[in-house]
């Protein structure tokens, strides 16, 4: 009989043979091209590329946000590439943690009221409400929590949206250009915050082209896209021509 392997031993995130084709007027455009790699829990993995590379939709198809044209996605062992819209956003809830680009903030609620923005579907109870003020707390941010997202700086509503995303304790971390606009003091705290996240044992995919991320010590593996292919792949990945 075989055993079920262990839990440790399942990759956060397993990609295979993906690749993503969008109508572009009349003819069909390759934005992914046989892209295969896995996270493993503790890893902070950067995709790097320049635009256009296919670094968002590759987050979006990690994220159970978008289907592949063919090829599979696993999250935390669970195939998604196939699943229908509902399910996929069941698994995006459980298991998965964003930081989009441009935060997504809603500027007139409060920073604590953005962080428990997952959990109004289902309700917020008494219990989100504490761990969301203890994320604030321990990000520095607990004096802010009924301050309105709009008056914060760009430090702290990233550290904001970050914390939206932990609210839901996911194994699975997912950011794209998190230093964006950020200036050096910020990026480096946000780069340090990532790196303390996968010794916790979470997997991040980071999508970035910013040096100051990228070649933090805390980094497990870079993989560089260009024209949709992974052309580089290592702790020691040669930039992006």
């Amino acid at each position: 009989m075989t055993s079920e392997p262990d839990a440790d031993d399942v990759a956060a995130v397993r990609v295979q043979n993906v690749v993503k084709r969008v109508r572009d007027g009349s003819t069909r455009r390759t934005v992914l091209d046989d892209v295969s790699f896995d996270v493993r829990r503790g890893e902070l993995v950067i995709v790097r590329g320049p635009s256009g590379s296919g670094k968002t939709t590759l987050l979006a198809i990690v994220g159970a946000m978008l289907s592949p044209t063919s090829g599979e996605v696993h999250v935390d062992g669970e195939p998604t590439s196939r699943l229908r819209e509902g399910h996929r956003a069941e698994i995006r809830r459980r298991k998965v943690g964003f930081v989009f680009q441009d935060l997504q903030l809603l500027d007139g609620l409060t920073a604590l009221r953005n962080v428990l923005l997952p959990c109004v579907p289902d309700g917020v109870t008494s219990a989100d409400e504490a761990r969301a003020r203890a994320l604030l707390e321990q990000r520095g941010l607990g004096a802010l929590a009924d301050s309105k997202a709009k008056g914060l700086s760009g430090g702290e509503r990233q550290r904001v949206a970050l914390c939206r995303a932990l609210l839901r304790d996911p194994k699975l971390l997912v950011l794209d250009e998190p230093t964006a606009h950020l200036d050096d003091a910020n990026a480096v705290a946000i780069a340090e915050e990532l790196a303390a996240l996968a010794r916790e044992g979470r997997a991040l995919l980071v999508a970035t082209h910013d040096a100051r991320i990228a070649k933090s010590a805390g980094v497990s593996r870079v993989l560089d896209l260009a024209g949709g292919k992974v052309v580089g792949q290592g702790p020691d990945a040669p930039p992006t021509p």
